[in-house]
């Protein structure tokens, strides 16, 4: 999916562009690369967090692959939830990859420059990425409704053409969105000024750099916001209003304990997720938020994945079980 966005941002690039520095924009020496800031004001820390955000990149990797391997494996969770599930463990892999890889190396190295095509190609990606993240969200809250709202009927509305459907929606609206801001992005003009005060290439710091207009740009950054993130999160809540009206009418303290336990970990992800993309996408403009944007960029795309995987993984019972008839069965084949 990611080679869309590198093509367009090589085909934007003109030749000279790519073998010189001293092209001209009007009065303005045009940049061919960026040089990311990074957590360069943390200097005695470098070290440290290289050491603590390798740890969390192994755990998400290792634990979203486990949660993959398993549910492939065991038959007893071949159901939607885990299908969607499953999609998200492989989401959450890429994601990560896009950005943590970067951020590790220009922790060690004290060369921290991108090129703009490799500047492009990273914002292009991150933006599909995490837009099919928020629909597919969004698409795990209208399961757990369906579930607990119709369990009767959950199998026949949860089919597998609906769950394959919405997966593809998710990842269709991540390439719209991405290749729509990365086609207006790629447009702007940057001039002598070429140093992102940011880990990666996300799309705010790289509109506040650009030395052109940037009010189209900053009208579809906040159109954009409230469809990849207002909308999903609207849809959630009322999926959750009605999930909880659902289960204050259970008799069973023992269902409700069960419903709650179901659903707690998904609205634990989506909090933390669709809270920092709000305060990090609607407030971009904000004075406060070149210095606020990095530590929730951290939390979005770094802490948000290791939950996951801790959430899914080490709260789920059912994968707790079927790990264990994994186990057993194999044990079982290799003792004969």
């Amino acid at each position: 999916m990611c080679q869309l966005c590198v093509f367009l941002s090589s085909s934007v690039s003109s030749k000279d562009k790519e073998d010189t520095k001293d092209l001209r924009w009007g009065n303005h020496t045009v940049v061919t690369e960026f040089k990311l800031l990074g957590f360069s004001d943390f200097q005695k820390l470098q070290v440290l967090l290289f050491v603590v955000v390798l740890i969390i990149y192994s755990i998400t990797l290792i634990g979203n692959s486990f949660i993959i391997f398993i549910i492939i494996a065991s038959p007893s969770l071949q159901t939607p939830m885990y299908f969607f599930l499953k999609n998200l463990s492989f989401l959450d892999i890429c994601y990560t990859s896009v950005t943590i890889p970067r951020m590790l190396r220009d922790l060690l190295l004290d060369t921290k420059n991108i090129s703009y095509t490799g500047c492009i190609a990273q914002m292009c990606c991150f933006a599909l990425l995490g837009t099919a993240e928020c629909f597919l969200l969004s698409a795990m809250a209208y399961d757990r409704y369906i579930a607990i709202c119709h369990p009767f009927q959950y199998l026949v509305i949860m089919n597998r053409r609906l769950c394959i459907q919405l997966v593809a929606v998710s990842w269709m609206s991540g390439i719209t969105v991405a290749l729509t801001q990365t086609s207006l992005i790629a447009m702007l003009p940057y001039c002598r000024h070429n140093t992102i005060n940011h880990f990666f290439c996300d799309i705010v710091p790289l509109i506040n750099l650009a030395c052109g207009k940037t009010s189209v740009n900053q009208t579809e950054l906040f159109l954009v916001a409230i469809f990849v993130v207002m909308v999903p999160f609207i849809m959630i809540i009322i999926s959750y209003i009605c999930i909880i009206s659902t289960i204050l009418r259970m008799q069973s303290a023992d269902g409700k304990r069960k419903v709650f336990s179901t659903c707690s970990s998904h609205l634990m992800v989506v909090s933390l997720f669709y809270g920092t993309s709000c305060a990090m996408y609607l407030n971009s403009t904000s004075s406060e938020f070149l210095g606020s944007g990095k530590l929730l960029a951290l939390l979005y795309t770094v802490v948000t994945p290791v939950l996951n995987t801790i959430i899914y993984s080490l709260r789920n019972k059912e994968i707790k079980v079927a790990l264990r008839e994994l186990m057993h069965r194999n044990l079982s084949i290799f003792q004969r």
